[in-house]
């Protein structure tokens, strides 16, 4: 397992799912983590299972639409602990339905958050980096990011988004010790899928386990996994990638 003993990890949409797992995934690994998030019960429960865990953190409510929160939450990791070494960009919300159904209201606030998050995170989150020498971000993609899929036009249309942000950006900072990768997960075992892809139940969970090769969905702990390796420094020479953590599925 990588040793993050003495690094900062900053993680926004910490409080459930995949961000949560990757929390106490860091934390485990000896990181000093920042929960963000908007709910501050849930980002406290976080904080309380880093603890658990035997590691250190502290939660700033955050939302990723408002640059301002960013900032603050970078700032306050910067002061609390003397520098960021890692950050991992997960906020993020689904919108599932016909394209036809889209409006401007819902389009504007998937890419608010899903998009907008992502820049304006990574806009606070390098600076800091760059102050401490470099470092490591992870963007959280999807399998939506990669192909077409029926049914989540403006999700997948975010998630391409962040597909070529996390390129441009670890372009931009290759030579300056900063690695920019993202992880594009297929199905995994949170609220969001079950949300997603069985909106008004006409979605199986049946139907969801068999889009997989590997013959199931999977879980957290897998995708906080990949990230970890990719924060790490057996990762040194990888960046501007996205490693699917998908039970196989854009290998069909």
């Amino acid at each position: 397992m990588n040793n993050l003993k003495g690094k900062v990890a900053l993680i926004t949409g910490g409080t459930s799912g995949i961000g949560r797992e990757t929390a106490v995934t860091l934390a485990k690994a000896g990181a000093q983590v920042v929960v963000t998030g908007r709910r501050e019960k849930e980002g406290q429960e976080t904080v309380g299972l880093i603890e658990a865990a035997g590691g250190e953190g502290f939660y700033v409510q955050t939302d990723v639409k408002n640059e301002s929160d960013i900032k603050r939450a970078v700032e306050e990791a910067v002061s609390r602990y003397g520098k960021l070494d890692i950050a991992i960009n997960n906020a993020a919300i689904e919108l599932s339905g016909p394209i036809l159904d889209t409006t401007h209201e819902s389009f504007e606030t998937l890419f608010n958050i899903n998009v907008w998050g992502v820049i304006a995170s990574l806009k606070h989150e390098i600076p800091a980096l760059l102050q401490n020498g470099g470092g490591s971000i992870v963007n959280i993609s999807s399998v939506a990011g990669r192909r077409g899929m029926a049914g989540l036009s403006v999700y997948a249309a975010s998630k391409h988004a962040v597909e070529g942000l996390t390129k441009a950006a670890a372009l931009e900072f290759a030579r300056e010790g900063v690695r920019i990768n993202a992880v594009a997960p297929a199905v995994i075992d949170t609220d969001m899928p079950d949300r997603a892809l069985g909106k008004k139940g006409e979605v199986s969970r049946d139907q969801i386990t068999a889009l997989h090769p590997i013959g199931r969905s999977g879980k957290p702990y897998e995708v906080a996994n990949a990230i970890l390796w990719l924060v790490g420094d057996e990762s040194s020479f990888v960046t501007g990638q996205s490693l699917g953590v998908d039970g196989g599925w854009m290998a069909q």
